[in-house]
């Protein structure tokens, strides 16, 4: 290789990385003004730093809970239940979403159903849910499954119905039957609407969860948060609230990473 060659690699390899940094740091602008107005307005006295602290002594209780087990303890239990409620969902939905989204009858038959269970806030059942099946694990796990599984079967019924007609019509001119139509062309085609679902099902999962850990839990982010505002360490609520926003973010990014994987013939930008 000659030395010319090498060094035009090495001027595109520091490019590109000298690109990825400079979209790193363009993207955390706004955060990192975000953090230092939350750090400098209860020292100024612009806000009462009683109700909230800075970023600084919130970054504080995060640290001594952590080191404590405390927080990671909190962080398992909200995980679990999160993360089971919403397998259960995607496991349920995707294969329904299929089912409603192929067959025009099904669709015709459960769609009056399904509108009704959409237009049914989560949270109005939780005294449902907590009513029939009790105060434990059980009743939380169902308010995650409940409120996970309409985005995953609505976006998964647009998906199949939204594939592109002239995609189905060269399939049919091939040749090609109901079933490898479906599995060759149309599931392929729905993938990214079913992501789309599962990643709105996700920020839904943490969401009514927190609001189910507030009502009778002895474990989990949303208890830790709605106990830390009764005894008035508001420190730690706010350090709850920011690691309800990390494992938010963290499960996006996970549903994010393995769209692209499976949706990796599309090519992204």
């Amino acid at each position: 290789m000659s030395t010319l060659s090498v060094e035009f690699k090495r001027g595109f390899s520091a490019t590109s990385m000298g690109a990825v940094a400079w979209r790193a740091a363009r993207g955390s602008i706004a955060l990192i003004a975000f953090l230092a107005l939350w750090e400098v307005l209860p020292r100024t006295g612009w806000v009462d730093a009683t109700f909230l602290p800075p970023f600084s002594a919130v970054l504080r209780a995060l640290f001594e809970m952590a080191v404590s087990g405390e927080l990671g303890a909190n962080l398992l239990a909200s995980a679990a239940r999160a993360a089971s409620g919403f397998a259960i969902a995607v496991a349920i939905g995707v294969p329904l979403g299929l089912l409603i989204g192929w067959y025009r009858t099904l669709a015709d038959l459960l769609n009056p159903l399904l509108e009704v269970f959409r237009n049914t806030a989560p949270l109005a059942l939780l005294p449902v849910f907590v009513l029939v099946l009790g105060m434990g694990e059980t009743s939380k796990v169902s308010m995650v499954v409940y409120s996970c599984l309409w985005p995953v079967v609505l976006n998964t019924v647009s998906g199949v119905r939204n594939v592109d007609p002239l995609l189905v019509r060269c399939a049919r001119s091939m040749g090609l039957g109901s079933l490898r139509l479906f599995v060759k062309v149309v599931l392929p085609a729905s993938v990214p609407a079913v992501f789309t679902g599962i990643r709105i099902a996700g920020a839904y999962s943490i969401l009514v969860l927190i609001a189910a850990e507030m009502v009778g839990a002895k474990a989990g982010l949303g208890y830790l948060v709605n106990y830390s505002q009764y005894t008035f360490e508001i420190p730690k609520m706010y350090a709850g609230i920011v690691t309800l926003a990390v494992l938010g973010l963290t499960f996006n990014h996970a549903v994010v990473f393995v769209e692209r994987r499976l949706t990796a013939w599309q090519g992204h930008r």
